[in-house]
This record gives C-alpha cells, structure tokens and sequence, in this order.
C-alpha cells in the first residue's frame, strides 16, 4: 500500500450527530462490523444479453475512507475509472473472477454470480474474518459472509469490489467491440438496449452472446433494457 496514496485520498465528511469521527457513511457502516480483515465482494453483468460476468473482492486498509469511492452505478464511467485506480493503488488486497457467456448459460445467471463472487474471494492471499456480500444471498465460502442489499451503496469495501468488477467488464467489453464491431459493444457493454437488439436481429448472435437469454434467440424477443443513462462529463 502506497501511504501517500491513502492521505491523499482521505477525505473528511461532517460529523454525524454521535460526533463519531470525520468518515464517510460508507466506511462507518464497515467500521461497525469490527471484524478484521474484512473484503467486500460485488459482481458487474449479471444482466446483460452478451460477454462476461465479472466478479471481485477487495480488503481495504484499516482506517481508509475516500470521497471517490461508492456505488459503481451512480459513477460516471470517467468517475469509475478515477475510483477503479485509487481502490487498486490503496487496497491491502484485491482479486477478481471472469465467467464467460457459456458458463453463464450453463450455471444460470445467480449461480455464476454465486460462483464468481466465491473463486475472487479464494484468489485473496488472506482469508478474511467477514466478507460482506452485494446482495440478498452470500455465495458458499470459507469465511463468515453477511449478505447485505444495495451494499453497493451502503459499504465502502462493496463499493470498492463494485467499481473493481464494473471496470474491467467494461475494459472487456471494449476489447471483444473489436471482435465484433456490429453490435455496439462499446456503448451499450451487452445490456439489451434498442440499439443492440437491433443488431441482433440483423445479424444474430455472436460466439459472446448468451444464448439462454430471452431476446437472444430470434424466437424469444425481449424489451429494451440497460443501465440508467451516465452523465456525459465531456
């Protein structure tokens, strides 16, 4: 860890009304847990039509807070990428799992993100005391889980693994746009826009679609669907 990194992203917040510290929400929420090493876990594409789902796991250090770091999804995508590089410069520990289109067919989507939660947090070089899990349900694990809703949003280490998973199933996503350039995998990342939908008709799958998705196959058409509009910063 980079000690110049962690005082530089510091960023002091309000007092709350327990005059408890000058953190975050997010890092107290972490902080009430008690238990140390903690990892917070998160998964990014669970429902797009095409390309991977990815998960990760990230321990931050004792004592860490950072205004940049929240919910993946209420990040731009510039915003995420300025988060992605201070959570990896600072983590004590990070890791990440890919499960490819055809072993998200095969498993189901909840299933491979069970699974690609659980191998991010094995890749870990130390086993944490809690993982706290995005979510309603915690994958199985050598560790004491706590499942925790909109986590994303409420915990800093979920936070952390959100940004992590989110911007490299983005990078990947890029790269496999240049595979195949005409379905807009650039702009839409997989998820079942009008504009993806449409290329679908017209051209059919690719070997990275999944094809036990409704909207996939010619004979099972889906509705619109995606992430909510990112602000354009430029």
């Amino acid at each position: 860890m980079a000690a110049k990194g962690l005082f530089d992203n510091l960023r002091a917040v309000p007092a709350n009304q327990d005059g408890d510290g000058f953190f975050s929400a997010l890092y107290l929420f972490d902080r009430a847990k008690g238990q140390r090493p903690l990892a917070g876990l998160d998964e990014a594409g669970r429902g797009p039509l095409a390309g991977p789902l990815v998960a990760a796991a990230v321990i931050l250090p004792e004592g860490f807070d950072c205004a940049e770091i929240n919910d993946s999804k209420k990040l731009s995508a510039l915003d995420r990428e300025k988060a992605f590089k201070i959570v990896t410069s600072n983590a004590l520990h990070w890791a990440f799992e890919v499960i490819g289109p055809a072993e998200v067919d095969r498993l189901n989507p909840l299933a491979a993100s069970m699974l690609a939660m659980a191998e991010s947090l094995a890749k870990l070089p130390v086993k944490p005391k809690l993982a706290l899990v995005d979510g309603n349900r915690c994958p199985e694990t050598g560790c004491h889980c706590l499942a925790v809703v909109k986590g994303d949003s409420k915990s800093l280490s979920i936070a952390a693994a959100s940004i992590v998973a989110k911007v490299i199933r983005d990078n990947l996503m890029l790269e496999e746009h240049k595979r195949f350039p005409a379905y807009g995998f650039d702009r839409h990342k997989g998820y079942g826009t009008k504009e993806h939908l449409r290329a679908l008709a017209e051209h059919g799958p690719s070997p990275i679609h999944r094809l036990s998705y409704r909207g996939v196959r010619p004979e099972t058409p889906a509705e619109p669907t995606g992430p909510k509009r990112e602000p354009t910063l430029f």
